[in-house]
């Protein structure tokens, strides 16, 4: 993994999307003469062509984590449905900008640049599930900790294979791995590491206050060149999420990231300001519609306010529009929402599906209650729960709620005290990690998650 903007990246998806963006703009530049008529501006119309093919992949998720393990048939069936979202964006542009000369591709160039792509993919998901990119981990510990180290090792989360090739056991730990995959534990670690020519040691021992915990053999290990992690820095950088059952005060304390700085205040507010205009004029139409179809089904009201507990814990009323009965809530208790919810009406389905009944929050973005990116604003009814229940709930309300967020593109709707705790993972690690290039990120993400209606309820 690298770090851009605090933010934790494949490198091999870095190295992909660069491989990518050269391969279309070398295909763009090669077939100029098929789809420009004035080649003395050839670089800004072929940069446009690249960059837009790429973010049109993006949308739809080819350059998400469990990628690199899908077979090649995904990937040709992803690749086809992403050029012709390129293609009707780059004739768009062609109409929009006709002073830039940028052109409309011709299918020519769509065919030799997607066979391009393909190839490159081909190539570089074999040699990342090659055995030589292996990362081999010994897991210090052998707890439940240590048994989600190794799920997450195991998981198609990353495009970095992972094997782990033991545990090494704590006195005092409550065993939950495979009594198989235990490595002698009265050989010093670092020679454990060189025997099994271990890349890392991951360190999930909770209690590390009595004398069981191997400090001097860790501190031999970081001096020997075996790079030690802790458990919650693994899961940060491995799956975006700030574990809450491993995490010390001091991670968050010394841990860096919260930038709460003016010019960080100031980027996001522009950001919030031109994607939420962006998103009114674009998605008028559907919004119209919308308030159309509301008004049909029932006669009742279009929109629907409801306190929500925002940055600092201050109250507002978020506004979206009305996917319920109106008699939702008659004996007042505010409730979870359910998979196939009876008090979702026809309507209602298919806006919360294709999170349509969001985009009334933009007002709040304006007003300034929100951002467009964060965690996700709850009820105060919920949040007393939820901060009585769950550790540093609380944390996420350091800054505005959003109307999309990490939590929203990375994990399901969320109906339960323990998803909320899943999704809180995720808002930690946002809080922590915020920037711009995180918002453009999950920007891109929220797209897919439209397109394809994951995680509506």
């Amino acid at each position: 993994m690298i770090r851009i903007f605090h933010h934790y990246v494949s490198k091999i998806a870095f190295m992909l999307l660069l491989l990518e963006l050269c391969i279309l703009l070398a295909a763009a530049v090669a077939s100029a003469p098929l789809w420009l008529s004035n080649q003395s501006q050839l670089y800004l119309p072929a940069l446009a062509f690249a960059l837009v093919m790429v973010f049109s992949m993006g949308t739809l998720g080819m350059y998400q984590h469990d990628q690199s393990r899908e077979h090649i048939k995904s990937t040709c069936l992803r690749i086809m449905p992403s050029f012709v979202l390129g293609f009707c964006l780059m004739h768009l542009l062609a109409v929009l900008l006709p002073a830039m000369q940028l052109g409309r591709p011709g299918s020519m160039v769509f065919l030799l640049s997607g066979g391009a792509v393909l190839l490159a993919r081909l190539v570089v998901f074999t040699s990342a599930q090659s055995s030589m990119l292996e990362q081999r981990l010994i897991i210090v510990g052998d707890g439940a900790l240590a048994r989600e180290c190794l799920a997450l090792a195991g998981s198609s989360a990353g495009f970095h294979p992972f094997r782990v090739v033991g545990f090494v056991p704590v006195q005092g730990e409550m065993r939950a791995v495979p009594p198989a995959m235990l490595l002698p534990a009265d050989l010093p670690l670092l020679t454990l590491a060189r025997r099994y020519a271990a890349d890392e040691i991951v360190v999930t021992v909770s209690d590390r206050r009595n004398g069981a915990f191997p400090v001097r053999q860790l501190l031999e290990c970081a001096l020997g060149g075996v790079p030690v992690t802790d458990a919650a820095s693994f899961f940060e950088r491995e799956a975006c999420q700030i574990r809450v059952d491993s995490l010390q005060p001091s991670y968050l304390i010394f841990g860096g990231g919260f930038d709460q700085s003016l010019l960080r205040a100031t980027v996001k507010r522009l950001f919030d300001l031109l994607a939420s205009a962006a998103i009114v004029v674009l998605a008028a139409p559907v919004m119209l519609f919308t308030a159309l179809a509301i008004k049909i089904e029932d006669g009742g009201p279009v929109f629907y306010r409801q306190e929500r507990v925002g940055r600092d814990m201050r109250l507002f009323k978020v506004l979206k529009f009305r996917s319920m009965r109106q008699d939702a809530e008659r004996d007042g208790r505010p409730k979870w929402a359910e998979q196939d919810d009876p008090r979702v009406t026809a309507v209602g389905h298919w806006i919360r599906k294709l999170r349509i009944d969001e985009l009334p929050q933009m007002l709040n973005v304006f007003k300034g209650e929100m951002s467009f990116v964060g965690p996700r604003p709850e009820r105060a009814y919920f949040v007393e729960q939820l901060c009585e229940q769950i550790a540093y709930y609380n944390v996420r309300h350091g800054i505005k709620p959003g109307i999309t967020g990490l939590a929203q593109v990375r994990y399901r709707y969320g109906a339960s005290v323990e998803d909320a705790l899943q999704k809180l993972q995720y808002d930690l690690y946002y809080v922590k990690n915020n920037s711009l290039f995180l918002d453009l990120l999950i920007l891109v993400d929220t797209v897919q998650v439209v397109l394809f209606g994951k995680g509506g309820r």
